[in-house]
C-alpha cells in the first residue's frame, strides 16, 4: 500500500532542501544519488500520479519477491507533471 502522506513530507523535505541550497541543481543530484528509489509525485486527476525515477529495477524485484522485502532507501520529489518526471527519469538514466 502506497503511503501517500509519506510521500508528500519526503516531497516537501526535498523541496526544502532544494531552495535553501545555493546550487539548486546539484542539490537535486545529491537526492537522486542519495537514495535507492525516487520517485516524482505530481498532481492529477486522480489526486496524485506517481512516476518511478530512479530504481525501477529494485522496486520489479521487491515486486516479485514478495515475502523478501530488503533494505532500500526512497525520497519523492514534487513535479508538475508526468511529464516532468519522465525528463528527470532520463537525465539521471
Amino acid at each position: 500500500m502506497i503511503d501517500f502522506d509519506e510521500l508528500r513530507d519526503l516531497a516537501d523535505e526535498a523541496r526544502a532542501y532544494i531552495q535553501m541550497s545555493d546550487d539548486k541543481a546539484f542539490a537535486l543530484r545529491a537526492i537522486v544519488i542519495s537514495h535507492d528509489v525516487v520517485l516524482g509525485i505530481y498532481p492529477s486527476a486522480e489526486g496524485i500520479g506517481l512516476h518511478v525515477i530512479k530504481g525501477d529495477e529494485l522496486l520489479r524485484q521487491i515486486l516479485a519477491n514478495s515475502n523478501e522485502v530488503g533494505e532500500y532507501t526512497h525520497a519523492a520529489i514534487a513535479v508538475q507533471d508526468r511529464e516532468q518526471a519522465e525528463t528527470l527519469q532520463a537525465l539521471v538514466a
